[in-house]
């Protein structure tokens, strides 16, 4: 039990009502519209990944493990194949790379917290550059592949690629791309669901709470980040 109280301190109200609102809202849905079993399991693993990755929590890959094998297999009965390599083949070792990174002890600021990070003004330019290309190259192999919805899946696909780099690495900048990746995503489920007749609606508000956290998170690490200058100076 403290255990549970020591994992849980430190939660703002914000993170509690993301966490209640969006389980309450998933289950509600998947009822209604009869989503998968699958889809459900997805979505609530991946609501506390995105929130524990804000907070900085390195328990956060735990989660994102469960989330990244049942997300594919629900993208993967749509024919969003660039979702589903996207899981698959990048996000599945990710989870296991990104934990040995951020568990380095120089990389560690607490028992389950990170250091951030900020990208140059160069390399901000270089990322920009391999993600233009990356998403239009991309679009024409998932077309030639007989995909679904080709350009919003390789937007999906590539940004989030570079988005996961730069979360391994601890830079700042992966909010701003998974703040994009989230609009994206939830441009492409809606297509699905509501011109397809899809019934994946866990999935959609699902994005639709990573878009909340994105931004959520995005401050919480410019905080951090502050605080970690502070405390910097102060010892120094």
């Amino acid at each position: 039990m403290n255990k549970v109280k020591e994992y849980f301190s430190g939660w703002t109200v914000f993170e509690y009502l993301l966490i209640i609102i969006s389980t309450v809202l998933i289950a509600v849905s998947s009822f209604m519209w009869q989503s998968p079993w699958y889809s459900y399991v997805a979505s609530i693993t991946g609501i506390w990944c995105v929130v524990l990755v804000a907070k900085g929590r390195i328990s956060n890959y735990w989660f994102g493990l469960v989330n990244v094998l049942f997300y594919a297999y629900s993208a993967y009965m749509w024919k969003l194949y660039g979702e589903v390599m996207l899981n698959m083949i990048y996000f599945l070792p990710m989870q296991f790379y990104g934990f040995w990174v951020w568990t380095r002890k120089s990389n560690i600021e607490s028992k389950d917290a990170i250091k951030v990070k900020f990208l140059s003004n160069k390399m901000r330019i270089v990322w920009g550059i391999i993600t233009a290309i990356g998403v239009f190259g991309y679009k024409l192999v998932l077309e030639a592949m007989g995909g679904n919805l080709p350009l919003v899946d390789s937007m999906s696909t590539v940004l989030s690629v570079i988005a996961m780099i730069l979360m391994a690495r601890r830079y700042m900048e992966q909010w701003i791309l998974w703040i994009v990746v989230d609009v994206v995503s939830v441009i492409m489920w809606f297509t699905v669901i509501f011109k397809q007749g899809g019934n994946d609606m866990a999935l959609l508000i699902m994005w639709l709470s990573y878009g909340g956290n994105a931004i959520y998170g995005c401050i919480n690490w410019i905080k951090m980040y502050q605080k970690q200058k502070i405390d910097y100076l102060v010892k120094a």
